[in-house]
């Protein structure tokens, strides 16, 4: 049984890892070093520990037998902003769980009607499949790839 929770602090440099890992693994591939150096860069501690300290990062984790499986992020008040799953886990149904716990977070706020994310090339299929919509064609900045997309939250 998976258990979602939200992480603290503490939780950040395992996260952080795990989120390097899947990247490397699955995404790297379809990014230039410029890219993958942006991405790293992104994914330091020391920015993510600030961002979590001021609030401008929440995260949750995907636990089974006190393994992290899976890491969702959101930024700001509604966009989707990390969501990385071990690879031997994937369409086990936890990207769709860590997605429904940002889902219902960001709910809670009756005026947000909207998620939005920056999909990798890779997780296109996997945001459709959740019920996003594209909302421009790919896009490439600072070497990462991404297709901005829109869930709307008053249709689901």
């Amino acid at each position: 049984m998976f258990d979602i929770r939200e992480l603290e602090i503490k939780d950040l440099g395992e996260a952080m890892s795990l989120v390097w890992e899947v990247f490397v693994k699955y995404q790297g591939c379809d990014y230039s070093e410029e890219g993958i150096s942006s991405f790293k860069e992104f994914i330091k501690i020391e920015s993510i520990t600030e961002g979590y300290y001021t609030g401008v990062y929440k995260f949750w984790g995907c636990f089974e037998d006190g393994i992290l499986l899976g890491v969702i992020c959101k930024r700001d008040l509604c966009h989707l902003a990390m969501l990385f799953v071990k690879g031997e886990t994937h369409k086990s149904g936890i990207g769709k769980l860590l997605f429904e716990t940002l889902r219902d977070d960001i709910r809670r706020d009756k005026l947000i009607k909207k998620i939005t994310v920056n999909s990798s090339p890779y997780a296109v299929g996997f945001y459709k499949r959740m019920g996003f919509e594209e909302t421009d064609k790919e896009k490439c900045i600072n070497g990462i790839k991404f297709t901005p997309m829109v869930f709307c939250l008053e249709r689901f």
